[in-house]
């Protein structure tokens, strides 16, 4: 059976915003299955690129393609306070999926008995992960607004390890900002002096390419 085609292009010229372009694509990109990582500093379109990559906010000029089935989470996904994440996912996930969620909810060491109300952020945060991670199929492109706020380090690695282990089956594009110096940045694009480009050659980490932010 032939894989479908799964991918995010960004055509030059592109402009994002709201009421006037905050960013342009200089040069076409084209990203394609794996963990893409969308870097910049606070204010500078991050989330706005997402949600026009998902169609939640029109162009301000220009175009772009999605192939497959967007999807966007944002940073702030919340559920029913009395809801514990067993019931979270059997709400969201299809039966087959759920014993796959319970297994990363373990690695993510979250108590999914625990009322959602009643977990901590990073907690909150891991449940909204574990629901997205386990509903991806092969036809599927996930956009990601900082997905790493309130975790800590150990749920990071985990969460990475999980995208390192899937990469070749859906494309993931991750707003962030890493903690760690030495963080791999294999892919990555950068929004800095209103420009969206491709960073570097795939050999940089984060400390290479945070230098480049403006």
């Amino acid at each position: 059976m032939e894989e479908k085609a799964v991918g995010l292009t960004l055509d030059e010229g592109l402009e994002i915003g709201y009421d006037k372009p905050i960013a342009a694509v200089t040069e076409s990109i084209e990203l394609g299955r794996g963990t893409h990582f969308l870097l910049a500093r606070n204010g500078r379109g991050k989330t706005t690129l997402l949600k026009t990559a998902a169609g939640l906010l029109p162009a301000v000029k220009g175009s772009y393609n999605t192939r497959g089935v967007c999807k966007f989470m944002a940073d702030d996904l919340a559920f029913d306070r009395e809801l514990n994440a067993t019931m979270v996912f059997q709400a969201f996930l299809p039966k087959s999926r759920r014993d796959e969620a319970q297994a990363f909810a373990d690695r993510l060491e979250l108590d999914t008995r625990k009322a959602f109300g009643k977990l901590s952020f990073g907690n909150r945060k891991k449940v909204g992960l574990v629901v997205s991670e386990c509903s991806l199929r092969g036809t599927d492109v996930i956009l990601y607004d900082e997905p790493f706020t309130g975790l800590d380090t150990p749920t990071r690695e985990a969460l990475l390890e999980r995208w390192g282990e899937t990469e070749s089956d859906v494309l993931r594009l991750v707003s962030c900002h890493p903690d760690l110096d030495e963080m791999a940045m294999p892919s990555a694009l950068l929004i800095t002096d209103g420009q969206i480009t491709r960073a570097g050659d795939g050999g940089e980490i984060w400390a290479e390419l945070k230098k480049l932010l403006k």
